[in-house]
């Protein structure tokens, strides 16, 4: 049976988010997410371009929330929490 190492799912959730990002802004180049892995908890820190913040962020900060709401759920599979800060 295929197992997942701790390396893999953190890979797996980064290109997730900056697969996501870089659809949803206008300079996809610029898009950079980076991993910071603590014990219990792992923060994911999206960087946009100048201009893009409010794409990734979306109308009243909904597009922002699904981005956590999926992020949160796939994490809580793998017994970590996740955290998506969004920078410009």
């Amino acid at each position: 049976m295929f197992e997942e190492t701790t390396e893999s799912v953190g890979a797996g959730m980064r290109d997730f988010i900056e697969n996501i990002a870089k659809h949803l802004v206008d300079k996809p180049d610029e898009v950079n997410v980076t991993e910071i892995d603590g014990e219990r908890t792992i923060v994911y820190e999206l960087r946009v371009g100048q201009g893009d913040l409010g794409k990734v962020i979306g109308k009243r900060g909904q597009t922002a929330k699904s981005i956590r709401i999926l992020l949160a759920a796939a994490s809580a599979k793998r017994g970590k929490r996740a955290v998506l800060e969004i920078l410009e």
